[in-house]
């Protein structure tokens, strides 16, 4: 009778076992989304188009989908894009000026360095000409939640 006690006993402390190695599992499976957050970062806003057939590029790299020029989106270069860790986080960019717009990361520039592709509506409300190309701003993390 000992025996089959002892038994029960180990029986449930593997299933105890099982259940807390599921559980580290699942958070170390979250926990590879996480990015190095960023503050001021230095880099070069460029214009870029999110909907249907604009530049020959395809719909944004986070969903799937295309994006209006009318929103606040932003593409991030691959090392700050992360490899999707930053999909569907705000972030905040400033001009020179220290105008800030919050806008949401929706693709990837794959091949850009140090760059931010900014919808048409963002460089408006920046009171900046789109036909410039490019602008010097900061940009930061805001939302870091996973």
């Amino acid at each position: 009778m000992a025996n089959t006690t002892k038994l029960a006993v180990i029986f449930g402390i593997v299933l105890v076992f099982l259940q807390v190695t599921c559980a580290v599992s699942a958070r170390h499976a979250a926990g590879t989304t996480k990015f190095e957050l960023r503050q001021n970062v230095p880099a070069v806003m460029t214009v870029n188009g999110f909907q249907q057939g604009e530049g020959g590029g395809g719909p944004a790299s986070c969903d799937g989908q295309y994006h209006s020029d009318e929103e606040y989106v932003v593409s991030l270069s691959s090392e700050w894009y992360a490899g999707g860790a930053r999909c569907g986080k705000t972030i905040r960019i400033a001009n020179s000026g220290n105008l800030n717009i919050n806008a949401m990361v929706v693709d990837e520039c794959a091949g850009c360095d140090n760059e931010v592709g900014a919808s048409i509506h963002i460089w408006r409300n920046f009171r900046l000409d789109p036909s410039l190309g490019q602008a010097d701003i900061k940009w930061s993390d805001l939302d870091t939640s996973p």
